[in-house]
């Protein structure tokens, strides 16, 4: 940016983002019709890599086939380069034509440490050219590793290039670390492809409802309400095999399911915080803001929470 970044001007949906964050606790028409917590589905990435167990494209009938049967439509925020191929554009056209949304996830999917704003929005912007044809396109961003820039200037200097180019940031709110129980699935199987998946479905489910009940808390205390979150996952093994089993884990627990684009439009997501390094799940950012909560990691979930106890059970 060749010229002194002017916060002013950093609009967002008809408001000055920057100015004028979500104020957290206040009396709303959303805490007052609260109606408990809701999930919906976004999943990152979609490498369609091969399994041992099962094609990149099984993987991806089978979640889309979850979804269809609960009557679901999700967010898919696509990385480019995994689908810059005749396979990768029917996987869009699928989505596309199955009412889901597809997002953008930068083409390259580098990490964002706000050095080079404009090279980052150009990434963006050659990811787009590949969506733009797809009817389920909308300008949606998420960061690649939730990272949104370590320093003030490179943070705004982003949002006011998403901003000038339409783009609203596709927060998360449920963060997980199911790429890596998915990494080491994928490793079992191909040492044993007769590997037993039941004990990678159970310890899946309790890493996913354990951050659930951890970020609703986050935004109880952030929002001083539960929120309809968006929960990251991966167009992985491990999302084709147990999404369905992930879904009705949530419909036991009274969460509601619903579409992302409802998720996408509460008020909450129109709520920016200013730590840094700025990033991670949008609850875990309020919270630390606001410092509401003393226990907060940094990175909020990653591979080193999970590895020991995936050890021990010897998953």
């Amino acid at each position: 940016m060749g010229s002194k970044l002017n916060r002013r001007n950093l609009l967002f949906a008809g408001i000055n983002i920057v100015a004028a964050p979500y104020l957290g606790g206040c009396a709303s028409a959303s805490s007052q019709t609260n109606e408990g917590p809701a999930v919906a589905i976004t999943i990152d990435d979609f490498a369609l890599d091969d399994t041992a167990l099962l094609s990149g494209a099984a993987s991806d009938a089978a979640i889309l086939r979850t979804l269809r049967r609960l009557d679901l439509s999700a967010a898919g925020f696509v990385a480019g380069k995994h689908i810059d191929n005749a396979k990768g554009a029917e996987v869009l056209r699928n989505w596309s034509d199955q009412g889901h949304i597809i997002g953008n996830h930068t083409y390259s999917h580098n990490y964002y440490g706000g050095r080079d704003p404009q090279a980052m929005m150009a990434d963006i912007l050659r990811c787009e050219a590949l969506l733009k044809p797809y009817a389920g396109f909308k300008k949606l961003f998420r960061f690649p590793y939730l990272a949104e820039g370590r320093t003030t200037e490179g943070r705004d200097a982003m949002r006011i290039l998403l901003a000038e180019n339409g783009y609203q940031n596709a927060h998360v709110t449920i963060d997980t670390s199911d790429w890596y129980i998915d990494q080491r699935l994928k490793e079992k199987l191909a040492r044993e492809p007769n590997t037993d998946l039941s004990p990678y479905r159970a310890f899946f489910l309790e890493h996913i409802w354990a951050r659930a009940q951890y970020y609703d808390g986050l935004a109880k205390l952030v929002f001083g309400h539960s929120i309809k979150h968006t929960i990251l996952l991966h167009h992985n093994l491990t999302t084709a095999l147990f999404l369905g089993d992930l879904l009705a884990m949530f419909r036991r627990n009274n969460w509601r399911l619903v579409n992302a684009a409802d998720a996408f439009a509460a008020e909450e997501f129109k709520a920016v915080f200013s730590n840094i390094p700025s990033g991670q799940s949008l609850v875990w950012a309020g919270a630390k803001e606001k410092n509401l909560s003393p226990d907060l990691r940094y990175p909020a979930e990653d591979s080193k929470y999970e590895k020991p106890r995936m050890d021990e059970l010897g998953l």
